[in-house]
């Protein structure tokens, strides 16, 4: 699948107006459509269930040592005898509570009405207990409103236990501040708590940068109305999403009993938070958390108080330990992602169009989709998973449909082109963009020597040799790719082993269902091939030939040096240069002394082979660049270009005079000459390029008049430097 997958995606190009275009707009329209039934709600349950179930498979977050409830089982009821405990009993459980020095008490038990006997001994315990929070119910609604001990709202001892339970019955959120029906202020009673406890600790509240609320170093992100999946839900006051440690039946918890008669040690109770309320069933204080549903178990409810004291430790946790919050992504975040999956799965259903492969890719893909939001989830950020599972399917399936439908069409084409193509003389091949014969004519057939069927539906790799399958595959995607008619020759070795040049033509087409296809024509020039190489041949050898007499006509036969003609092309060309360039250039005139006599004593044949050395001598004692011509006899000259100074040319002019005055080994024996030179320095002694090779032939003139074995320099005539 992962070939196939490489394959299209080299092979594939989009268009807004092909059939590709048309399956982005419907990932689009089918992304759009999850967007407005989670805009509507419809959605919400199904992604509450999905958090839940990552909330229960997220490793649980150790309960630190900082909370004790006290729960009031059916045992202590009976005991006591009634319910509403009696005010005596409650003292008495705060005051053996207060002996172990505990660091905050929460009382989750409303207590607006007295419960004899025991009242004025409450009330006074009441006043006197500094760490004691009680509770309180803000009401909206008639008769729902329940106040708290006057003597504790006296003392700012009281936070409103309200709980929010979202519509399928499950507390996913919690309050920190709410006002009430006169817009007067409350804090919350997990929060007080919380807030008596990190007294000790020199923490308080403060505004964040955002304007939310800030304990320590974590922010309690603002719950908003459309948060995650939430639609239109209600956000009054400050609210939070509950980031649950664990189940909250993992609070470490004892009985009034065990308390009252000393059961429960200093230890558990020191320097703790102790909250104090009803875990018996026939109270029915208990609510439902995404701990409580299971696929294995029954519901099990969580008690209320239990319930505040995970709000009070999610408090602690990240005020203390720097525990992150849940979070959620922005709204525009969230739409992006949910599109981002569903524009995934019509790619993938587009590169894939096997049904087959894109279920295969499906699953993982929605199996990657489940990792990163769980992922995400055990990272304390809430991501949609449902919405984007929906989008990602839906979108697979409306493409696989459509698929299906081009795959018909697809099918009914190839039947019109195998009529056509099958009337052209031509070998014409149609190939699929999985680079497949589709449709192939019976001339391709003759050309390549196997029968129509053994060729369909298999690519170039399975039929001709490696190589050239490698350079039919190259060609055809770049005509996938570029969308560009494109003409090649190619190399085609038939069922019997002859080798055919061929001349193909590939074009790209749709049909009306946007199907793309793959068309070459071919021609057959292994013949005219063959008499185009021998016509080059023979124009290689003609081209060599002409060489040859160039060679010839510039060239000395003897030495093989530059003639005369070839001097006066490159000094003419160095004195241009060198005039362009503000430099010297330098011409010398030699001329051998003695010659004359090795001509007449050892005869022509010896003093050819003499001038030969010669000529020998001075190309290996000068620059690449400089030249060195024979005039003719034993004359030759010297082409310095490019020279700094006259001084520069003397120096040469030594190292030859003294390199040629070295004997000449011959076979006839050994042979002394020397050379008389003259110099001629462009512009100094002269600008016009005949006047400066006369005046560096008088100057040589000048060196056999001085005793010959010498250099000369020429005389500048009246206007050289002018």
């Amino acid at each position: 699948m992962w070939s196939a997958l490489k394959r299209r995606l080299a092979q594939r190009t989009f268009d807004i107006s092909s059939s590709e275009g048309y399956k982005m707009i419907a990932a689009t329209g089918v992304a759009g459509l999850v967007l407005v039934l989670r805009g509507l709600g419809l959605l919400q349950g199904a992604e509450w269930a999905a958090s839940d179930l990552f909330l229960r498979l997220r490793p649980s977050s150790p309960l630190n040592d900082r909370l004790l409830v006290v729960g009031i089982d059916e045992d202590d009821l009976r005991e006591v005898g009634t319910w509403p405990i009696p005010d005596q009993v409650l003292a008495d459980l705060i005051e053996r509570l207060n002996e172990s020095n505990p660091r905050a008490i929460g009382l989750d038990i409303y207590r607006d009405l007295p419960v004899e006997p025991g009242h004025d001994e409450l009330v006074e315990l009441f006043e006197q207990q500094e760490n004691l929070i009680g509770i309180e119910k803000i009401g909206y609604e008639p008769g729902s409103k329940v106040d708290a001990p006057q003597v504790l709202k006296d003392r700012n001892a009281v936070g409103f236990n309200n709980t929010l339970v979202d519509a399928d019955g499950v507390v996913r959120r919690s309050y920190l501040f709410l006002r009430d029906e006169n817009r007067q202020f409350h804090r919350s009673f997990a929060l007080k708590l919380a807030l008596l406890y990190l007294e000790q600790e020199n923490m308080t509240p403060r505004e964040a940068p955002t304007g939310e609320m800030q304990l320590g170093t974590v922010v309690f992100p603002r719950f908003e109305a459309h948060d995650g999946p939430y639609v239109q839900a209600d956000d009054r006051g400050y609210q939070f999403l509950l980031n649950y440690r664990g189940p909250a039946s993992d609070i470490k918890t004892v009985t009034l009993q065990q308390v009252l008669n000393g059961e429960v040690s200093d230890e558990l109770i020191r320097d703790r938070v102790v909250l104090i309320g009803s875990t018996a069933s026939s109270i029915r204080d208990v609510f439902i958390t995404p701990y409580s549903r299971s696929l294995l178990n029954t519901q099990k409810e969580v008690p209320g108080v239990l319930l505040q004291a995970e709000f009070v430790g999610q408090l602690l946790d990240a005020s203390l330990e720097g525990r992150p919050m849940l979070t959620v992504w922005p709204e525009l975040a969230e739409v992006i992602w949910i599109l981002a999956w569903a524009w995934l799965g019509a790619f993938l259903s587009w590169i894939l169009p096997s049904v087959r492969r894109s279920l295969v890719a499906l699953i993982i893909a929605m199996l990657v989709l489940t990792g990163l939001s769980y992922g995400a989830y055990c990272l304390h950020v809430w991501i949609p998973v449902i919405p984007a599972l929906l989008s990602l399917s839906g979108s697979t399936a409306v493409i696989v449909g459509y698929l299906a439908y081009l795959g018909e069409e697809l099918r009914k084409s190839k039947e019109f082109l195998q009529s056509i193509i099958n009337t052209i003389p031509d070998p014409i091949f149609v190939k699929d963009t999985a680079l497949r014969s589709v449709v192939l004519n019976q001339a391709y057939s003759d050309l390549v020597g196997y029968p129509l069927t053994t060729l369909l539906d298999r690519s170039e790799s399975e039929i001709f040799p490696q190589a050239q399958a490698e350079a039919f595959r190259r060609e055809d995607e770049q005509v996938l790719q570029t969308g560009c008619d494109r003409e090649t020759e190619e190399t085609l070795t038939d069922a019997e082993g002859n080798i055919h040049i061929l001349a193909t033509k590939r074009s790209l087409h749709a049909d009306g269902s946007g199907n793309h296809f793959l068309i070459g024509v071919i021609r057959d020039i292994t013949e005219r091939k063959l008499l185009e190489d021998q016509l080059k041949q023979m124009a290689a050898e003609l081209a060599e030939s002409n060489a040859a007499l160039k060679q010839d006509a510039n060239h000395d036969e003897l030495t093989g040096l530059p003639n005369r003609k070839l001097f006066q092309e490159r000094l003419r060309q160095s004195i241009d240069w060198a005039q362009s360039n503000q430099k010297l250039v330098g011409v010398m005139f030699l001329d051998l002394d003695g010659f004359k006599e090795v001509n007449d004593t050892l005869g022509h044949a010896s003093g050819d082979i003499l001038l030969q050395h010669v000529a020998n001598r001075l190309s290996s004692s000068l620059r690449g660049s400089d030249t060195v011509a024979r005039l003719g006899g034993d004359e030759f000259t010297v082409i310095l270009p490019g020279i700094p100074s006259v001084a520069d040319a003397e120096r040469v002019a030594q190292k030859l005079v003294k390199t040629l005055s070295d004997p000449f080994e011959l076979a006839e024996g050994t042979v002394s000459v020397t050379t008389s030179l003259g110099i001629g320095i462009y512009p100094i002694h002269e600008h016009q390029l005949d006047q400066l090779i006369h005046l560096a032939d008088e100057a040589m003139f000048e060196a056999k008049k001085q005793g010959k074995n010498c250099y000369c320099l020429a005389q500048s005539t009246p206007n050289a430097s002018g």
